[in-house]
């Protein structure tokens, strides 16, 4: 039996067909829907945000950070919903996409990207730190707090590790932090916060054994947060 190939959807389509709800990413061409969150993430998220709201307002900087702004690449048919995005208000004027589909693809626009790591590392440490730095996206962290992330992203042996990716010439140059170490931020020079104060939100030792339980399976079915991406292709009718 032969099987159809999927027709393969474009940015433009993607963002028409967007319903309100859920939450969507596009990966060249494939329609991915990110499951509902599990509490640790969100607990985590939901800190950082409050730490950097009070952070940009006590300096009377012009940021906000929008609940469900999508990210376009440079290059491919793909676009990202982060956990965090930093936006630079003045700049979003010249946004094409900004009010119709809450879409940002300028680098002027986006300040930092926040990704919260789930089972699917790859995307984040491969697939999205590329396009990240393609689009020139000045600071992007990854928060590995189950340290599932491959051994030469994270150290051996594995320990929860924030990557802050700076962009230095063009190119992503790495600083990690772990236990009280401050993290350094060039965007929020005087951001006050540690990972130490992220992971500690979290039972680490239980999510670890989690996922190590599910060691066995593939990558993407690892139930192990609630970001396990669920990809599915759509169809459209115009």
């Amino acid at each position: 039996m032969t099987q159809a190939i999927p027709k393969l959807v474009t940015f433009e389509d993607f963002t028409a067909w967007r319903p309100e709800g859920g939450r969507y990413e596009l990966h060249d061409g494939v329609i991915v829907e990110i499951a509902q969150p599990v509490g640790d993430h969100e607990d985590i998220v939901g800190f950082i945000v409050e730490k950097i709201i009070v952070e940009y307002v006590r300096n009377g900087l012009p940021y906000s950070i929008p609940k469900t702004a999508l990210v376009q690449s440079a290059s491919s048919q793909s676009c990202y919903s982060p956990d965090l995005l930093l936006l630079n208000r003045p700049a979003l004027k010249l946004e094409p996409l900004w009010q119709k589909y809450s879409t940002v693809k300028f680098a002027n626009s986006i300040l930092l990207v926040i990704e919260v790591l789930s089972t699917n590392w790859r995307d984040y440490y491969h697939k999205k730190l590329g396009e990240y730095e393609e689009i020139g996206i000045k600071e992007y962290w990854i928060i590995d707090y189950l340290a599932i992330g491959g051994k030469k992203f994270i150290a051996n042996p594995k320990e929860p590790t924030i990557s802050l990716y700076q962009l230095v010439n063009g190119e992503y140059q790495v600083t990690q932090f772990r236990g009280d170490e401050r993290i350094v931020s060039p965007t929020l020079p005087e951001l006050d916060l540690t990972a130490e104060e992220i992971f500690k939100l979290v039972d680490t030792l239980h999510s670890c054994k989690v996922a190590h339980q599910f060691s066995g399976n593939r990558v993407s079915e690892l139930p192990v947060d609630g970001s396990v991406y669920s990809q599915k292709i759509f169809k459209f009718s115009k």
